[in-house]
């Protein structure tokens, strides 16, 4: 789907606060209420804005963080994947390209947690090795 510069002016805002009502988008960008509606009702017919989520502060997110770096068996993704899917800590999953196979995003509320969550990742079966990378501060967060 192709978006022009006002699309993308909408979609920002739309990061910024989900939320925010379609006539102070409309006075943000410099039209109608109803020119901003159709808008929407378009990128969401398209695809282009796919849902609406909550972004949660980060006083409530859980104070640890990790980055696994995990390196799996031949022909074993599927099933390593299900056991990172079953670990309640684990948020999110990539495939990589290089030395690791998978980048898994874990958090925990405390740092028993953490280690129990790394170790179920390094026993699950099909995994070579892994590599943990305990997050300590955050210098820059573009998220929605």
């Amino acid at each position: 789907m192709k978006t022009d510069e006002t699309d993308q002016q909408l979609l920002t805002l739309l990061r910024e606060n989900a939320r925010r009502p379609v006539s102070d988008l409309a006075r943000a960008l410099g039209l109608a209420r109803t020119t901003v509606q159709a808008r929407i009702e378009r990128l969401e017919t398209t695809g282009a804005i796919e849902g609406y989520t909550l972004r949660a502060s980060a006083a409530t997110r859980p104070p640890l963080q990790a980055t696994v770096l995990i390196s799996i068996e031949p022909r074993s993704g599927p099933e390593v994947l299900s056991r990172l899917r079953s670990l309640s800590g684990v948020e999110v999953v990539h495939t990589t390209s290089g030395r690791f196979d998978l980048l898994a995003q874990v958090v925990a509320q405390t740092t028993a947690e953490l280690d129990q969550t790394i170790d179920r990742i390094g026993e699950a079966r099909g995994v070579r090795s892994s590599e943990s990378l305990i997050h300590l501060a955050t210098k820059l967060d573009r998220t929605p």
